[in-house]
């Protein structure tokens, strides 16, 4: 196959997300992760593969986050969060910054419909200085669109750090010990976490990462402490909802004790 001329953005992805009901696993009562975080790696690398730029790998990549994403509501998960665009990737070359940039705000823009369709709340984490405007104008008409919707809420992390949210919480914490209105000794985790980006958000229970990479990269550190993490050897391009399936089925192995014995 050629994959020159390929128009990945209308690869097909299901026009509801299920699938035939006698494929979808059947996990364990009370054994499906609430929150599951996804580093969506190999794009670059599967595109060499084919010797193609990176920028097709990202492209490749797009049919995968909404396969993902229906797999993702198929098995029962709540919050889903995607982790799109970090506040590294600026270092990447200005070719590419400006195509994750372009690609990030039109695949908002075009999928949003579906997305809606499908009962997904859509929600960002992220830095607002820097992020192109565009990009976050749809972000905004996205989660105004989608906000009543109650399946799944799906976190687009597009200009995130996990270290920037942990500063961000802790300017805004001295602030307002600054404005006399919280005193600095009776700081609490629990006020801590008040003050990340989605407060409301439980913490993850489940860190999925394609590609054979086995980091995390400054990705949800606060909500991810105590998660389970999975480490999958396929690059994103060639994921899907059964690499999902897949790791909720080893998650739902594992017994999750929280310091206790």
């Amino acid at each position: 196959m050629s994959f020159e001329n390929v128009d990945y953005t209308s690869l097909s992805v299901p026009a509801a997300p299920f699938s035939d009901p006698s494929i979808i696993p059947h996990f364990p009562a009370g054994k499906v992760p609430c929150h599951v975080g996804v580093i969506m790696d190999g794009n670059g690398r599967w595109a060499k593969q084919r010797g193609l730029i990176r920028t097709e790998g990202h492209k490749a990549a797009e049919p995968v986050v909404f396969d993902t994403i229906a797999g993702a509501i198929e098995a029962g998960v709540r919050y889903l969060t995607l982790y799109t665009f970090s506040t590294e990737n600026w270092n990447r070359s200005p070719f590419e910054v400006r195509f994750l940039m372009g690609f990030s705000r039109d695949i908002i823009h075009r999928r949003v419909g579906q997305m809606n369709d499908w009962g997904v709340r859509v929600r960002w984490a992220g830095r607002r200085p820097r992020l192109w405007k565009s990009v976050i104008d749809e972000l905004d008409d996205a989660m105004e669109k989608t906000k009543n919707n109650k399946t799944i809420d799906v976190v687009f992390a597009i200009n995130y750090g996990g270290r920037a949210e942990i500063a961000d919480a802790a300017a805004a914490i001295a602030k307002k010990v600054r404005d006399g209105r919280i005193s600095g000794d009776r700081v609490t985790e629990k006020m801590f976490q008040e003050h990340l980006y989605n407060p409301d958000i439980p913490n993850v229970d489940l860190v999925v990462r394609t590609s054979g990479e086995m980091r995390t990269s400054n990705f949800l550190p606060w909500e991810a402490a105590y998660a389970e993490l999975d480490f999958e050897p396929e690059l994103w391009p060639d994921c899907g909802r059964q690499i999902l399936w897949r790791a909720i089925g080893k998650y739902a192995q594992r017994g999750r004790r929280f310091g206790k014995a």
